[in-house]
């Protein structure tokens, strides 16, 4: 039955897998490098891989609420965002903070990924893809950065979680349930169109990062 109440699409479905699929494959990556099983660690960590660098391609040529442009703002326009919000209206998409979460993000899960491809362990048996490409030395250099870096990550996530938590529980902003419908409610008198995107740009990016991905696995080795 309808409320009657208006809406808005702000998230292409695109944003809302990455979303989603980036959790839950990082809670796989977790637990299999926990667990040493290192197979399982592997393909999370590939997929993880396929699933940033998208994010990173549809951060330029996605819908409105997925371009960097829309949402990363220099210090002015956060300060702006800061000095002008009034804690009710809502944001198109993430808000200047918001914004920079997520950049810090994509950049603490894209390195964790970069270095496990080189990484290689003590004894020289389990490696990344690309190991090959460089000494044994700067394998370990990745591995350590591997695992730091992982560290840094617990602690983005922990901030973004306690972030959405503020704005879900003490704001009255609902973040959660837009990320699963790609919709939220109308502010009084809003008039923010629904988000649009190409399909043909989203075929394009996924053929790419499908090529990409499978020579990364391969070592780019095509013989």
């Amino acid at each position: 039955m309808s409320t009657g109440e208006e809406t808005v699409k702000v998230w292409d479905p695109f944003v809302r897998v990455f979303h989603w699929s980036l959790i839950t494959l990082f809670g796989i990556a977790w637990w299999s490098g926990e667990n040493q099983d290192m197979e399982r660690h592997r393909q999370a960590g590939y997929a993880i891989f396929a699933l940033v660098v998208f994010r990173l391609f549809w951060g330029f040529a996605g819908s409105r609420t997925a371009r960097f442009a829309q949402f990363l703002k220099g210090p002015g326009g956060v300060m702006a965002y800061l000095r002008t919000h009034d804690g009710e209206t809502p944001s198109d998409g993430h808000n200047p903070l918001g914004g920079w979460s997520v950049a810090v993000l994509l950049a603490v899960i894209l390195t964790i990924t970069l270095a496990g491809l080189f990484a290689v362990d003590v004894d020289g048996i389990e490696s990344g893809p690309l190991a090959d490409w460089v000494s044994f030395d700067s394998g370990r250099v990745a591995a350590e950065w591997h695992e730091t870096v992982f560290k840094a990550a617990l602690a983005v996530i922990g901030l973004h979680i306690l972030a959405i938590g503020y704005y879900q529980v003490l704001n009255a902003h609902d973040l959660i349930g837009p990320m699963i419908t790609g919709k939220r409610s109308r502010g009084k008198g809003e008039t923010t169109v629904d988000v649009k995107w190409s399909p043909v740009m989203a075929l394009a990016g996924i053929a790419g990062v499908g090529a990409l991905t499978w020579a990364v696995m391969t070592g780019f080795r095509f013989g």
